[in-house]
């Protein structure tokens, strides 16, 4: 008898995991961001600085669902669970969010230009891909 754990291929284990590493860089980014000191913004460089200090609270908060959803997701996608995809969805809508209000509300754009946005176009690709993914599998049968 063929089980459902069976029909899941090997790349739904390295995905998964790989989901759940990324978004815990992405936990570690966003706390050595939040616990910066004085000192360590005084050293940043001017554009960053005034980009940092122009960021509303609120993308903050954004930045923290984005990258705590998708620690979520990717122990979901560990644990075979259908809320998986929740969760990579609430990433992806925290990232969008904290992606449009860095480049609509601060001067992230005239310190960076265009090419400040291939970050997040990747980071934007990564968590699309992540919640397509969980979508598909939870469509297969993997999540339960």
């Amino acid at each position: 008898m063929t089980t459902v754990a069976a029909s899941r291929p090997a790349s739904y284990w390295l995905i998964a995991v790989f989901a759940l590493l990324w978004n815990l860089l992405g936990v570690a980014m966003f706390c050595m961001q939040f616990m910066a000191t004085p000192e360590q913004i005084a050293a940043m460089p001017p554009e960053t600085r005034q980009v940092r200090e122009a960021l509303p609270d609120w993308v903050q908060v954004a930045y923290a669902v984005a990258v705590f959803g998708g620690v979520l997701g990717g122990i979901g996608l560990l644990l075979r669970k259908r809320w998986a995809a929740t969760f990579f969805l609430v990433s992806l809508v925290g990232l969008v969010a904290q992606c449009l209000g860095t480049f609509l509300l601060t001067p992230a754009w005239s310190a960076m230009g265009p090419s400040g946005l291939v970050l997040p176009i990747v980071l934007v690709a990564i968590a699309w891909f992540l919640l397509s993914y969980a979508r598909r599998a939870a469509a297969r049968g993997w999540l339960s």
